[in-house]
């Protein structure tokens, strides 16, 4: 007797479903801000606190809403963004460079780590009054205070990248006849790219910090610059108007580097939402 021909049943996998907690943090974080902005307002109209110590949510507002309408904040902000975007360039730069040698050659990290380590353990606030003395006012000590503090972490990681690659993986390439350029080219960056824009994402806010410590301790332009005029002016409210300026600034720069995270590795988990695989 033949066995009756086995039939196709369907399929009772669950369909994928859409996973909602991706978009989660767009409903929480808004929600999370009007409650911090609410307690702020209950605690200034029930503690009857003097606009001086802390100013209501809504006179902040209207000084950050005055700060928008005028041309020299924006020009201070346009100087502060271009400090801190060319310091970010430098320490990119040499970073990168810096971090891809030492990996590969022991001895060169050996060499310079003393003075890598004591470069940044040196606060970079003294470092301020040095370069206003070498190169005055303008522009260039600014510049010099963001590449100094966004070049450590670009460093670090590049060569944390750089040296967390599988030796195998090289030992294929060097037994394929690959080049020392073909090696760095094909393995070595693709590789350490996670890790390097991972040290560009704190750079980018270091520098931003940098170029803002190097207007506030001197200069004549920028938003550090324009935070010492409301202090001076006892405008307390204009003072959370700058620091909102100077935060915008902060998301955009930090974002733009994200937002190159998934154009440059697409294929990695950390550019996926939530870093999911």
């Amino acid at each position: 007797m033949t066995e009756p021909a086995l039939q196709d049943k369907p399929s009772s996998a669950p369909k994928p479903t859409r996973d909602y907690k991706v978009y989660l943090p767009w409903i929480t974080t808004p929600a999370l801000c009007l409650v911090l902005v609410g307690v702020w307002w209950t605690y200034v109209d029930l503690s009857k606190i003097s606009a001086f110590i802390l100013p209501s949510p809504a006179a902040v507002w209207s000084a950050w809403v005055d700060l928008l309408w005028s041309q020299r904040a924006w020009t201070d902000a346009f100087m502060t963004a271009y400090a801190t975007l060319v310091g970010f360039f430098w320490a990119v730069i040499v970073g990168v460079g810096l971090g891809v040698a030492i990996a590969r050659v022991r001895w060169l990290e050996q060499t310079l780590n003393p003075f890598i380590v004591a470069s940044q353990v040196l606060p970079k606030v003294a470092l301020v009054p040095l370069f206003v003395v070498w190169f005055g006012f303008g522009i260039t000590s600014k510049v010099l205070i963001a590449a100094i503090l966004a070049f450590f972490p670009i460093l670090t990681n590049t060569a944390l990248g750089v040296k967390s690659i599988d030796h195998g993986h090289r030992d294929v390439m060097i037994s394929l006849n690959a080049t020392r350029s073909q090696v760095f080219r094909r393995l070595e960056l693709p590789s350490a790219l996670p890790y390097i824009i991972t040290g560009m994402e704190v750079g980018i806010v270091l520098a931003l910090i940098g170029a803002i410590v190097g207007e506030y301790l001197g200069g004549d332009l920028g938003l550090g610059h324009l935070l010492i005029g409301r202090m001076n002016a006892f405008e307390t409210d204009g003072l959370f108007a700058v620091m909102i300026h100077m935060t915008i600034l902060g998301f955009i720069f930090y974002f733009a580097i994200s937002a190159l995270r998934r154009i440059l590795i697409p294929w990695h988990a950390s550019s996926r939402p939530g870093g999911a695989p």
